[in-house]
């Protein structure tokens, strides 16, 4: 597969042309566009979590999952990587070890009294 039009442009081309493909709900070109500029700036926070969505949405767990270990490995307070994680987690079955995720994403999110079952929709509209 040709790969230019994917990693063609200065980052922050690349990664508004990730954000449209993601928007269009295009997971698959997102991730295309999102793996060149993850490897490019590997300390930002924002393109690894984009990619980690994509790949969420596409069905892509085992890649979201170790998207999201890295951040939440550098980040361990990031709570929606944590949300996500436990959402990813979930979808594959792994319910145990997803509730300490999603507890821990409750808790830094200040839903102290709520459930992790009320950020349902947090992973496809955040």
């Amino acid at each position: 597969m040709d790969t230019k039009y994917y990693d063609h442009g200065a980052p922050a081309e690349r990664w508004d042309r990730a954000r449209m493909f993601f928007d269009a709900r295009d997971y698959a070109g997102a991730a295309r566009v999102l793996n060149g500029l993850v490897e490019e700036v590997p300390e930002q926070t924002g393109p690894r979590l984009l990619l980690a969505r994509a790949y969420y949405h596409s069905a892509q767990l085992r890649r979201a999952e170790a998207e999201l270990r890295v951040i939440v490995e550098r980040d361990p307070v990031e709570h929606y990587a944590r949300l996500m994680l436990g959402r990813t987690l979930q979808r594959q079955g792994r319910h145990e070890e997803a509730a300490t995720h999603l507890r821990l994403a409750s808790a830094l999110a200040g839903e102290f009294a709520g459930s992790a079952d009320e950020a349902d929709g947090e992973v496809s509209g955040g």
